[in-house]
């Protein structure tokens, strides 16, 4: 097996204790919806409620994972990673050119390109903090550092243009710091919610050089982090803490049902 079992059972408590925390403190909202109520039933509707407050806590899970993955698999990985550095008004004016020309579709993504642009304009800097100095997930595989936003599964145009600058200005932090650095600036989406077809976003178009894995997204990122073909056998861990969680979480909505 790829996933060992010490690091299967480690997994397996992680989600046991993330789903039991969240079933120990939920309370169904105060609001009277007496419609939604007769319609899909008191229990139902608490537990929906209870899995969209589920759903908000699975980026830190996601990170945590992949760190114990990556860990596994020998890297050093770290969630919530600090990256200090400083970008000085010429590189700032070099990111700003980057972004726009990718958006107006007047330039090719090309992320090596990109990075080799930074790196000519960037100057040394003090190691301040900056308002994106926090990176979701931090992966050293070899001498190429890996610096990753987890992000949700249909990012809008909006927001997948505020992303692309991010990962442009975390190259600019970290060469400012060494400037020989191998830096990796990615995306990663942990699931492709439109299996079985590929995951294309039109929103995704110009922006990103997905050549190049810019973007990681279900499978890819996690045996990516992995080093291994793991994306089956971790779904799999999902469904053994399912298994398990299962009649502990209809115990706590059987209550609601009324």
């Amino acid at each position: 097996m790829a996933i060992p079992e010490k690091v299967s059972n480690h997994i397996i408590n992680l989600l046991f204790k993330s789903v039991r925390k969240k079933l120990e403190k939920y309370k169904p909202e105060t609001a009277h919806m007496p419609f939604h109520f007769k319609l899909l039933g008191r229990d139902r509707y608490a537990m929906f409620s209870f899995i969209q407050s589920i759903n908000t806590s699975f980026g830190g899970i996601w990170e945590q994972i992949a760190v114990i993955l990556a860990n596994n698999a020998g890297f050093f990985a770290k969630r919530q990673y600090l990256l200090l550095g400083k970008i000085d008004h010429q590189t700032q004016n070099v990111i700003q050119n980057i972004h726009e020309r990718l958006r107006r579709g007047e330039m090719v993504a090309n992320k090596k390109q990109e990075i080799e642009l930074i790196r000519q304009s960037i100057k040394k800097g003090r190691p301040k903090k900056d308002p994106d100095s926090y990176v979701d997930l931090y992966v050293k595989r070899q001498n190429e550092e890996n610096y990753f936003d987890i992000t949700s599964a249909k990012p809008n145009k909006k927001e997948f243009a505020s992303l692309k600058l991010k990962l442009l200005k975390w190259t600019a932090l970290r060469l400012s710091q060494k400037k020989s650095a191998n830096v990796v600036t990615r995306l990663a989406i942990p699931y492709n919610p439109y299996y079985p077809k590929p995951y294309q976003r039109w929103t995704l178009e110009g922006l990103y050089d997905l050549q190049r894995g810019e973007i990681l997204i279900d499978a890819d990122f996690w045996n990516f982090v992995a080093n291994n073909d793991v994306y089956n056998e971790l779904l799999e861990i999902f469904e053994i803490a399912g298994n398990t969680l299962r009649k502990e979480i209809d115990e706590k909505f059987e209550k609601f049902a009324l």
